[in-house]
């Protein structure tokens, strides 16, 4: 696959200041696309952004990528992640990558391209487990971490069920489903006055915490005795350090 000559055939991509082997383009008002190249002229790194593009940000996690040739090959995990990188005020602590079949960014359009390219966006290690499987991968990459957003804000891994018999409203079934926290933290906050409901969430670590209310807060069948706060549930989540801006 000839890299270089597949991003010049893109039309209006130029050099990337800062960053040799490295091109970026707009195919369209509100896009930025960079790339990088390894330097054996095998593999390459993406960065999409949506609405707010910073070069220098973009520069530091291709280059991030390229050193630690992060989701390289066809064998590699639907998920890469790689924590210590930091980039000026930003608050993200690592660099994820995302396998073509995840992605899917030049589908369509020149396929062979698109199989040697990893999608790697700015990332906090508490949005990942490092074991995500091909469909969980494509329903949070597409659908929930937001990573062509470089001002977003976390996405932690969480997986939960619950039921509130006060509202009626509760998981389907036994197993424990992908949500983001802020439906964690609505679902807590029902059930006050809502005996024999629960809510059952696990964060990165396989950690679970059972949630219930029996006239005050049990959590995993001990006493809480005030109400359980966001940033009790960033915490809970691994996400403590990062927080929310």
């Amino acid at each position: 696959m000839n890299i270089d000559g597949a991003v010049a055939a893109i039309g209006n991509a130029q050099d990337m200041p800062g960053l040799p082997m490295a091109w970026r383009w707009s195919p369209m008002p509100r896009f930025v696309f960079s790339l990088a190249m390894d330097p054996d002229g095998l593999w390459a790194y993406q960065m999409n952004s949506l609405d707010v593009h910073d070069d220098g940000l973009a520069r530091a996690v291709l280059a991030f990528a390229r050193q630690h040739q992060l989701g390289r090959g066809r064998d590699a995990r639907p998920f890469t992640v790689l924590s210590g990188f930091s980039y000026g005020a930003y608050r993200f602590d690592a660099v994820a990558a995302a396998s073509p079949t995840v992605h899917g960014y030049h589908h369509g359009r020149n396929e062979a391209l698109n199989e040697v390219v990893s999608a790697v966006f700015p990332a906090y290690r508490c949005e990942f487990r490092g074991d995500e499987n091909l469909e969980e991968a494509v329903l949070r990459f597409k659908r929930m971490l937001r990573p062509t957003l470089v001002s977003r804000l976390p996405v932690p891994y969480l997986r939960m069920r619950y039921e509130n018999t006060r509202t009626g409203s509760g998981s389907v079934g036994t197993s424990r489903g992908f949500t983001e926290h802020n439906v964690l933290l609505r679902e807590l906050g029902l059930l006050e006055g809502a005996p024999s409901s629960f809510v059952e969430f696990e964060n990165l670590h396989g950690k679970v915490w059972r949630v219930e209310w029996d006239g005050s807060w049990l959590v995993n069948g001990r006493p809480q005795d005030v109400p359980l706060s966001e940033e009790w549930v960033m915490t809970a989540l691994g996400c403590s350090d990062t927080g929310l801006r």
